[in-house]
């Protein structure tokens, strides 16, 4: 309830704010403000507060923002990008907070010509024509500086579990493909769905196999299930997982049970840490200063930088554009102009895309972050 009245407060506080005159830039962003996936969704919605407090206008234009909930669905998260195309007259989407829903929205974006910039990775088709970009690291590469890790300190054998969805599959490709050449083995594909209370059969079959380490390919709270069900049956071997545990929610869950545990993570979760002259290291600290303004308190997930990181590619591709916001030129004329940003810094690392490719970050995007006594560090 209290999500939903965030949510309300913060739509029509958005609404309030543009009554007087019309905004000439029209934001919809879609985010599970409740479900099972709403650990990650509340995040972005703060992201893109935190981001319209940061730099609300955009070549002297105001903005207006309208976010909808998708409680976690899917089918909901492509009726909204649907409402937000055919009824707002948005020139972009941002969202969501899943992996199926983000592929709903990709869809609804290449049918109606609508640039999306999804804070989820996403796999497009090859006839999707660019109208689908991402601001997260792609898995394969996250994956790959987790796998580093592991080879690193003597693993041999990884027992895997996922989610059993696009996200899990995805996960679970990206592991196969960097264990092999780091003479790492694979021991187990063991699969469970977001809302499931037990994994206790997966956690037996897991326990049994002997493994060195334990990846999970998950996200969000749900994420934790693997990881409690591994402390309770004993397991003493090293943890791993993906960057979508990077959040408070999960870690109070997980407790005591996900101690050690070790992600990939872009460098804002460490900026402090940076080097001064790192391009990544002032945008990062600029917004934690903003949350902080908007938020009274200072980020504790990679989420919401993901939708700042959206929000500035908009910002610099808008200001490239000339033609009028709301006509299908200007969605047309974003859309080639994210495609042709080069070396922009964001919280999460260099945004630089190229054809066909949603992906714009590369290997600066990628470090290891490992959960000490409950906070998140950079692991040695």
């Amino acid at each position: 309830m209290n999500n939903k009245l965030s949510f309300a407060a913060f739509a029509i506080a958005a609404t309030a704010s543009f009554a007087a005159a019309a905004a000439d830039y029209k934001v919809g962003v879609i985010t599970s403000l409740s479900g099972p996936i709403s650990a990650l969704g509340i995040p972005y919605q703060k992201g893109v507060q935190a981001a319209q407090a940061y730099k609300p206008t955009i070549a002297g234009r105001k903005v207006q923002v309208i976010v909808l909930d998708d409680a976690s669905d899917p089918a909901t998260a492509a009726r909204n990008a649907r409402k937000l195309v055919n009824e707002d007259k948005v020139d972009v989407l941002i969202g969501t907070s899943g992996v199926p829903g983000a592929l709903a929205i990709a869809a609804v974006a290449r049918e109606t010509q609508t640039p999306l910039i999804s804070p989820t990775p996403v796999s497009v088709p090859p006839d999707d024509g660019g109208w689908t970009v991402t601001v997260s690291q792609p898995f394969p590469l996250m994956v790959a500086a987790t796998v580093e890790k592991m080879k690193a300190t003597g693993v041999k054998t990884v027992a895997y579990i996922g989610f059993s969805d696009a996200l899990g599959d995805l996960a679970y490709s990206s592991l196969l493909k960097a264990a092999e050449p780091a003479g790492i083995k694979v021991v187990t594909d063991e699969r469970y769905a977001r809302g499931d209370a037990s994994v206790a059969g997966q956690v037996l079959k897991i326990v049994g196999a002997r493994p060195d380490a334990v990846f999970a390919g998950n996200s969000g709270t749900p994420g934790a299930l693997p990881y409690l069900g591994l402390a309770e049956r004993g397991y003493k071997g090293q943890i791993y997982g993906t960057h979508g545990l990077i959040n408070a929610d999960f870690v109070r869950v997980g407790g005591a049970a996900v101690e050690g545990l070790m992600v990939p993570s872009g460098p804002v979760m460490v900026a402090d840490q940076l080097a001064a002259d790192n391009p990544v290291r002032k945008v990062a600290l600029d917004f934690r200063k903003a949350y902080q303004q908007v938020h009274g308190s200072l980020p504790n997930d990679a989420f919401s930088a993901y939708t700042f990181d959206a929000w500035l590619l908009f910002a610099d591709a808008a200001a490239r554009v000339k033609s009028e916001p709301g006509t299908p030129e200007f969605r047309k004329a974003l859309k080639d102009a994210i495609a042709a940003t080069r070396e922009l810094p964001g919280t999460h690392g260099v945004f630089t895309f190229k054809p066909n490719d949603p992906y714009g970050l590369d290997k600066r995007s990628a470090l290891v972050i490992k959960l000490d006594k409950g906070q998140w560090k950079l692991a040695e």
